[in-house]
């Protein structure tokens, strides 16, 4: 499958079943109070993943500072997931991980972490490297950046209707990331965006589960 003999124009968007969800990015520091506010981010019931990503801390404070965020998710019945690192994923037992482009393969991850682990991939505004990723078995590919965003810069800025070519031809989900606020998720749901990873959206407010509430009404599509 060629990524130049796809236009996506050419797609509508697969018939939503259910609404969009959300998938919360953490911040840098997860110390603290975070794991109440991460509760409390939690209990609107419209985030379906939580990721651990937590730069420039050795993987055993960061084991440390994962416990009490991973049994939060856990009682949320909300997937933990590690960026970047294969290891801490399976030291953790986390439910899955989420690979950049440079942090491993997707085949190498899926036979260290098993069979049950959900690994995805960052595609950039690529439909080919996202073919790679579902090729080579992720469970969700993730496009962006959208918008522009301090918590990750990224010079990528793909249009919304690389996740309508990419929703209409395959049943593996898709991420948006990249500068999402409530005001500005619809045209990327609308275009069939699987889940909206957010960020600062959320830690960025001083009440985080009204951040994630004031998403409820764009997820539905």
């Amino acid at each position: 499958m060629d990524e130049a003999d796809y236009d996506p124009i050419d797609f509508p968007p697969r018939e939503r079943t259910e609404p969009a969800k959300l998938y919360l990015i953490s911040p840098q520091d997860v110390g603290g109070t975070f794991p109440d506010r991460l509760k409390a981010a939690l209990e609107p019931g419209i985030a379906a993943a939580f990721q651990l990503r937590v730069k420039d801390v050795d993987d055993h404070e960061l084991a440390r500072l994962a416990e009490p965020l991973q049994r939060i998710c856990a009682d949320a019945d909300v997937a933990f997931i590690v960026n970047d690192s294969m290891a801490l994923a399976k030291r953790l037992g986390a439910d899955g991980v989420h690979l950049g482009q440079h942090d491993g393969d997707i085949r190498e991850a899926r036979a260290l972490l098993g069979p049950a682990a959900q690994i995805g991939k960052t595609c950039h505004d690529s439909r080919h490297l996202a073919m790679e990723a579902g090729e080579a078995g992720a469970d969700y590919v993730a496009f962006g950046a959208f918008y522009p965003t301090t918590t990750k810069p990224s010079d990528y800025r793909p249009d919304p209707s690389i996740l309508t070519w990419w929703s209409a031809l395959f049943e593996i989900p898709c991420v948006a990331i990249g500068g999402i606020t409530a005001e500005n998720a619809k045209p990327l749901v609308n275009a069939g965006a699987d889940f909206l990873a957010v960020c600062q959206a959320i830690w960025g407010k001083d009440d985080a589960a009204a951040a994630v509430r004031a998403f409820d009404d764009v997820l539905g599509g």
